[in-house]
This record gives structure tokens, sequence and C-alpha cells, in this order.
């Protein structure tokens, strides 16, 4: 007696694998997109042909917009607050580098004003941030 021959299924593809691959992808996308932070407001630095060429720091960056607001340590500040909050920061160590990022629309005069007011808080070590200009 012969039984009836019961019908075979194909292999299935295993795709675990890929699945794998795209969850790692899709992991790595994430993490690289949240490597820089973004600024409190945007300010657009003047360019300058001289200089050298260096990173942004994670700390010490105060930010001077073309409207005159101030932000230090991801927070907005008046020009008297941001005084009180340097000497602090530089208070356990003094020769810590303070980078002035201030946008190219800025007046002299309130340039001027804000680094006289960082070396009253006890900043001997200020940077102004440029981007390079094209030839």
């Amino acid at each position: 007696m012969r039984l009836p021959e019961t019908p075979r299924r194909e292999q299935a593809e295993n795709v675990i694998p890929l699945i794998n691959i795209v969850f790692l992808l899709l992991i790595f996308f994430m993490l690289a997109g949240v490597l820089t932070r973004p600024d409190v407001f945007d300010v657009q630095p003047p360019e300058s042909r001289q200089g050298q060429q260096t990173d942004l720091p994670d700390e010490g960056v105060i930010l001077l917009g073309a409207d005159g607001r101030l932000a230090f340590a991801d927070q907005e500040l008046t020009l008297e607050r941001l005084e009180d909050e340097v000497a602090r920061w530089l208070a356990d160590e003094p020769d810590r580098r303070l980078t002035l990022k201030a946008d190219a629309d800025v007046s002299a005069d309130r340039l001027l004003d804000v680094m006289d007011r960082l070396r009253d808080a006890g900043a001997d070590r200020l940077m102004l941030l440029t981007n390079p200009a094209e030839y």
C-alpha cells in the first residue's frame, strides 16, 4: 500500500540576520545624529583669514547673538548674571579658557563691553571664535 506523498514545503528564507542589521544601523544613526548639541540661539561668527583651526570645546562657550542676547552653559543670561556665572565657573580652575562665539552683526561696543565684563570676572584666557574665510 502506497501512502500519498505529502507536499514538500520550500525552505523558508531566514530574515533574522537582515532584521539584526537594520536595527544596528538604526541605533548607529540615532547615536551619530546626537553628537552635537544645538546652540541656545543661532550665531553666525565673522570670517577671518588669520588664526588657527581648533575644535569647539564642550564647556566654557559664551554665545553673543546679533540682537545682544547672551548665553553660557546652555542658559540665556543678562550681562550681570554672565559675569557672576563665569566667575563661579572659573573659581575652581582659574586657568580655564573661555570661548566667545559672537555673531558677525554684533557691534564692536557690545563685544568690547562683554569682553570687559569677562575680564572683570577673572577670565584671563579668552578665545574669539571665527569662521575661516574663503579665498
